[in-house]
């Protein structure tokens, strides 16, 4: 038996976390931080794109921390 396994990819793997929500000032998905584009093309990009994205995530990170109130801003203001 060999190794070459029709369902083995040399593909990047997708960064989808599955929580697909668009953060509406840093325009960018909150669960794997890729913006629109990005998601949009993705199936169409090289591996070398796509390799060069997930490894600009991480830095991404930043841009969602700015907390925008939730509840306890709502209360506060009462």
């Amino acid at each position: 038996m060999t190794d070459e396994s029709p369902w083995v990819r040399d593909e990047v793997e997708s960064p989808c976390v599955k929580v697909c929500v668009v953060h509406p000032e840093a325009r960018i998905c909150t669960g794997c931080l890729r913006s629109i584009d990005e998601i949009t093309r993705w199936t169409k990009m090289s591996a070398t794109e796509r390799h060069e994205i997930i490894e600009a995530l991480p830095d991404r990170a930043g841009l969602l921390r700015k907390r925008r109130g939730g509840r306890a801003a709502r209360l506060s203001q009462s």
